[in-house]
């Protein structure tokens, strides 16, 4: 189950099936890197011990900033703001960020628990502006809220609401060149008002929205 919390790992000379749960698509930043420069960059414990570069893990968490930097490098692309030297510059610091030993976190789970948390995640994201409950939550899934509440901590290593937030805020990311009013993007994410929107925006990213958008564009 991939997200925006995520980086997804695809090795040369596998196959893969990729499926949408949800309505939409995806806004992913796809990166294809030499062997030779992955190499350099990759910690060997996140590597496969045969020749070649090739990854053991299907996927791995990143954190706030490099989701900050996915998106400005998307924006920056999209409108052709960007010169190639600093979109190169900027790659490489989202790849170190997202391999390096500060994002690195090992499964500490069952495959059955995995399974678990992928159906919340898939139904967080289904509607991102509803305010779930964990009654609620466990209703749709089928499982007892603290039985809920114990996998999902144990497998994305954050409580549901942490990560509900990391969601609403990595989709922000995305939709935030598109609004004028800041307060209407953060009333259709969920958020209880324009300073809740403001306030954990520059918690994660370290800017304000407006100064994001301003930067972005």
């Amino acid at each position: 189950m991939a997200d925006a919390n995520h980086v997804l790992f695809f090795n040369a000379e596998e196959g893969y099936q990729v499926s949408h749960p949800l309505d939409g698509g995806d806004a992913c930043l796809s990166l294809k890197l030499d062997q030779a420069l992955l190499a350099e960059l990759a910690p060997k414990a996140l590597l496969q011990a045969h020749a070649g570069v090739a990854f053991r893990a299907q996927s791995q968490r990143i954190d706030a900033r490099a989701q900050a930097l996915v998106a400005l490098l998307r924006h920056s692309l999209e409108n052709g703001s960007i010169e190639p030297l600093e979109a190169e510059a900027l790659v490489l610091t989202l790849v170190c960020r997202s391999l390096g030993p500060r994002t690195s976190r090992q499964p500490a789970s069952t495959h059955a628990r995995r399974r678990l948390a992928d159906r919340v995640k898939v139904l967080l994201a289904s509607d991102l502006s509803r305010r779930w409950t964990l009654a609620e939550i466990g209703k749709e899934i089928g499982s007892s809220p603290v039985y809920l509440t114990q996998v999902f901590r144990q497998v994305e290593g954050m409580p549901l609401y942490r990560y509900q937030l990391q969601l609403r805020l990595a989709r922000s990311l995305d939709l935030i060149k598109h609004y004028d009013d800041l307060s209407a993007l953060a009333l259709e994410l969920g958020f209880s008002s324009h300073s809740h929107f403001a306030s954990a925006f520059r918690q994660a990213y370290g800017h304000s929205p407006a100064d994001f958008r301003r930067s972005s564009q």
